[in-house]
């Protein structure tokens, strides 16, 4: 049969469905991972290169991990190496699936039937085209773009979160092995002061309730020794698991102590602004809000009617000519009018409506509160730094003056000694809190909410 002598029904269904077949999308090279990586980075601030095929990344790592590690070297392990962060990368995939799968017309359907009645034989064909589908390709092709899009988004969340946990826990850690070296000072001025107390109760110097006061002192330095020491291994194990390491990978070197504190706070003045402009969480609502519009009109477009073929269909009877001809296949909306689909679809639109606000709403609260951890904690760290700490040295070295000149007891000597060192642990821990609170900043104006990553180990 040669196409003059098909239907002009048919032919216009061919034409078109060769038009869109061309016209058909396909898997990327990159499946999306270098628009997430672009997002991670700027707003990371540093390296962030996600591939669909990475290959062992076992000797990037190791030459990271030959270095002590910084706050940014741990991040950049986290990246390259954290499983979990690998596994979500698979929903990137799924929803480029869908996107391309959208852009596809339905496969047609050939029918073909022989009925044998005596010694006649008839036989029926036939070539069947989605026409809904067809019609309806541009605007579910549009609305899984939005949901690729989305997807890419949250991609892109999760690893400025996974980010974010691995500061936090890098900062924990250094900030718990320094403590757990002071709380060892502590404890070692705490036995020498009670060997003291003891053997100058023995020759009737020091009152046995002088005596228990040191001792028990002692006692409670050893147990806070050994609550700091397992609160640093806990620490690490923590950052070990964000970095996704194991076996002789875990002896990593970590810097003896925090970083110090900047010159000067930022200062911020349009926070709110830029969390609801940046935050990739903000961003996934807003669009998947888009998508559920346009799924609302594409379900009200087609409740009445969605399906539609059409196509071409010849006959043939034994003695006579064949007969060429067209059919249609038209859902009769007689049960189903569509309502219940409507219904839903626009009660689906509400529902993303509301949560893009909710979102909205802790974007908003959740950036005035990291901005003002973050600078309460560096005032405080501050007034430490330059306050308090130097205060108890000063009064350290008058204790000491006096001691030389014989106006004090080698018990005041070590009761001072054993409050320095005890301010000096505090100014650890709301050194620890900046940081951290930077980081909770940082990731509230950009990344996402500051709630942990449940997903990641």
């Amino acid at each position: 049969m040669s196409r003059l002598q098909m239907p002009k029904a048919a032919r216009v269904a061919v034409g078109l469905s060769a038009i869109f077949l061309a016209g058909c999308s396909t898997l990327s090279a990159d499946g999306g991972l270098n628009d997430v990586s672009s997002l991670t980075q700027s707003r990371i601030g540093q390296t962030a290169n996600f591939k669909k095929d990475s290959g062992d990344k076992s000797a990037e790592v190791q030459a990271l991990l030959d270095k002590p590690l910084t706050a940014e070297s741990a991040v950049q392990i986290a990246l390259l190496n954290n499983s979990a962060l690998k596994a979500s990368f698979a929903e990137l995939g799924v929803a480029e699936a869908d996107f391309v799968q959208a852009g596809r017309m339905r496969n047609p359907s050939f029918s073909f039937g022989r009925v044998k009645g005596g010694g006649d034989a008839e036989i029926d064909r036939s070539v069947m085209f989605d026409i809904a589908g067809l019609l309806t390709l541009p605007t579910r092709k549009r609305i899984e773009q939005g949901r690729f899009e989305q997807a890419k988004l949250q991609a892109a969340s999760q690893a400025t979160q996974l980010a974010a946990d691995t500061r936090r826990a890098y900062f924990m850690a250094v900030a718990a092995a320094q403590s757990a070296a002071f709380a060892e000072q502590v404890r070692g001025a705490a036995e020498a002061s009670s060997q003291l107390a003891e053997s100058m109760a023995k020759v009737g110097n020091w009152s046995k309730l002088d005596q228990a006061r040191e001792r028990a002192f002692y006692q409670d330095a050893v147990t806070q020794l050994a609550r700091t020491k397992h609160e640093a291994i806990a620490s690490r194990e923590q950052l070990i698991r964000l970095l996704g390491l194991w076996g002789a990978q875990q002896n990593f070197s970590l810097p003896d102590r925090l970083p110090d504190l900047p010159s000067q706070p930022k200062e911020i003045n349009d926070a709110e602004a830029q969390a609801l402009s940046q935050r990739l969480d903000v961003l996934a609502a807003r669009r998947d809000t888009e998508a559920t519009a346009s799924a609302l009109g594409l379900t009200k477009a087609t409740a009445f009617i969605n399906v539609f073929d059409t196509g071409y269909a010849n006959k043939s009877t034994t003695g006579l000519p064949r007969e060429n001809g067209y059919q249609v296949s038209l859902e009769l909306p007689i049960f189903d009018w569509g309502g219940a689909k409507v219904a839903r679809a626009e009660a689906q639109y509400m529902q993303s409506v509301h949560r893009t606000t909710d979102v909205a709403v802790r974007a908003r609260s959740e950036v005035r509160e990291a901005y003002s951890s973050y600078r309460t904690t560096y005032d405080i760290a501050r007034h430490y730094r330059d306050d308090v700490v130097p205060l108890r040295k000063k009064i350290s070295d008058e204790v000491l003056l006096r001691y030389n000149g014989m106006l004090a007891s080698v018990f005041e000597l070590l009761a001072d000694s054993r409050e320095q060192l005890m301010s000096v642990n505090t100014a650890i821990e709301t050194q620890r809190d900046f940081w951290i609170a930077e980081t909770k900043l940082k990731s509230a104006i950009s990344g996402g909410s500051n709630n942990d990553t449940r997903t990641m180990p």
